[in-house]
C-alpha cells in the first residue's frame, strides 16, 4: 500500500509557502508526516498527537477522459496548496490538527493515458482500464488515513476516485455508507468500464453504498437509463430545477430533508465543482450554485457526526476561459473556501 503513497517532506512543499513578518500562516501551524517512520505507525502517531485532519492529492484526469470528457483535472491539487497555504492560521481555523500527507501515486499511469484518444474504442477500453488500476491505489492510500482513525481531505482528480474512497471507508467499518453528493450528474452510469461519471453505480453493485442522495441534480444533464437506476436502487435526489428554477424548497431544505432520511451509517461528502457555475471544471457550466451556496452544502454535511471525509473534485484549472494561471487562481480559492468550510463545520460539532 505504501508504494502508491507520496509523502511530502519540506522540500516537496516549500514552492508553495510565503512568508510576512509578523503573520503565522496555515503551513507553519500545519504538521507533515515523519518519513523516518513506517507510514502505517506515523499516521497513527500522528492522531495520538493531535492530528485529525489528512490532506492528499490526486493529480489525474484519466477518469474525466475515460468518460469522454476534457482533461485538466490533474492541476486542482498543487492549485489548491498556493492558495491553502498561504492562508493566514488564526483563532478560526483548525491548521494545527492538519496534516499535510501527499498525493496518490499515479504519474506512471497519467503517463501511459498521456498516449490514449478516448474518440478511439480501443484506447478508451484502455483508458478506463487505467482508472480501475487507480481505484485499487486511492483504496489503499485512504484504507492507511481511515486505519489511523483521521479524517481524509481528497483534492484534485475526476470524480471516478469517489469508487476508492468508499471502498476503503466501507470495508474499515465493515459496512456500506451513505452519500451526500453535491453535483449536476448523479454519476451513475452503466458499469461499462470504470470512470468518473459511475462511481457510485460500482460501489452500488459492490454493496459498499447503502443511502446516496444527489443535491442540484440537474433534470437535463442525467440520461433516462441513469434515472431509471437510481430509482430501482431507491436512491433520491433534489433537482437543481427544484431549488434554483422553481424555487420549491431552499437549498439548506433540501440538504437538511437528505441528511435527515439518513440513518447512522458513515456519511460520505462528496462535492463535484461542475455544481459551481463559471466554475473551471471538467464539464464548464453557466448554469449552476454559487460558491457560497457549496460552502453552505459543505457545511450542513459535515455537522453531521456521522461525516468521515471531504471529496472536492473535477476542478481543472485550464479550462478556464482566461488561461491557466486565472484558473490556477480560481480553482485554488474556491477548493481553499470548501476545505475552510469543512473544517470549521467539523470543528464545531
Amino acid at each position: 500500500m505504501q508504494q502508491y503513497l507520496t509523502v511530502y517532506d519540506e522540500s516537496a512543499v516549500k514552492s508553495f509557502c510565503t512568508h510576512r513578518a509578523h503573520e503565522n500562516k496555515a503551513w507553519q501551524a500545519m504538521s507533515l508526516l515523519d518519513t523516518d517512520v513506517d507510514i502505517q505507525q506515523a499516521l497513527s502517531d500522528a492522531a495520538q498527537f493531535g492530528m485529525r485532519y489528512v490532506l492528499v492529492g490526486i493529480c489525474e484526469d484519466i477518469g474525466p477522459k475515460a468518460n469522454l470528457g476534457v482533461g485538466g483535472a490533474e492541476q486542482a491539487w498543487p492549485a489548491f496548496l498556493q492558495r491553502f497555504l498561504n492562508q493566514p492560521h488564526n483563532q478560526f481555523i483548525a491548521s494545527q490538527k492538519v496534516l499535510l500527507l501527499g498525493e496518490v501515486n499515479c504519474h506512471d499511469l497519467m503517463a501511459q493515458s498521456a498516449l490514449l484518444d478516448n474518440r478511439q474504442a480501443d484506447q478508451l477500453a484502455q483508458l478506463r482500464e487505467l482508472c480501475a488500476q487507480l481505484d485499487q491505489r486511492v483504496e489503499a492510500v485512504l484504507s492507511m488515513i481511515f486505519k489511523a482513525g483521521l479524517e481524509p481531505i481528497v483534492i484534485g482528480g475526476g470524480h471516478n476516485n469517489c469508487l476508492g474512497i468508499i471502498r476503503a471507508l466501507a470495508k474499515f467499518k465493515r459496512s456500506a455508507i451513505n452519500a451526500i453528493n453535491f453535483d449536476p450528474h448523479a454519476d451513475f452510469r452503466d458499469c461499462e468500464g470504470r470512470h468518473s461519471g459511475n462511481g457510485f453505480r460500482y460501489a452500488y453493485n459492490e454493496q459498499q453504498l447503502k443511502n446516496y442522495h444527489v443535491i442540484g441534480l440537474h433534470e437535463l444533464k442525467n440520461n433516462q437509463a441513469i434515472i431509471s437506476a437510481m430509482n430501482a436502487a431507491q436512491f433520491t435526489f433534489s433537482s437543481y430545477q427544484a431549488i434554483q428554477v422553481k424555487r420549491e424548497l431552499s437549498l439548506t431544505q433540501a440538504v437538511n430533508d437528505a441528511l435527515n432520511r439518513f440513518d447512522a451509517a458513515p456519511l460520505a461528502v462528496e462535492v463535484d465543482l461542475d455544481s459551481i457555475a463559471y466554475m473551471p471544471v471538467s464539464a464548464y457550466t453557466c448554469s449552476g450554485f454559487s460558491v457560497s451556496d457549496a460552502e453552505h452544502f459543505v457545511h450542513l454535511a459535515a455537522s453531521q457526526a456521522s461525516s468521515q471525509y471531504l471529496h472536492l473534485c473535477e476542478a481543472a484549472p485550464q479550462q478556464h476561459p482566461s488561461g491557466i494561471e486565472v484558473g490556477k487562481m480560481h480553482c485554488g480559492q474556491v477548493i481553499s473556501a470548501l476545505v475552510n468550510s469543512y473544517l470549521q463545520a467539523r470543528e464545531a460539532c
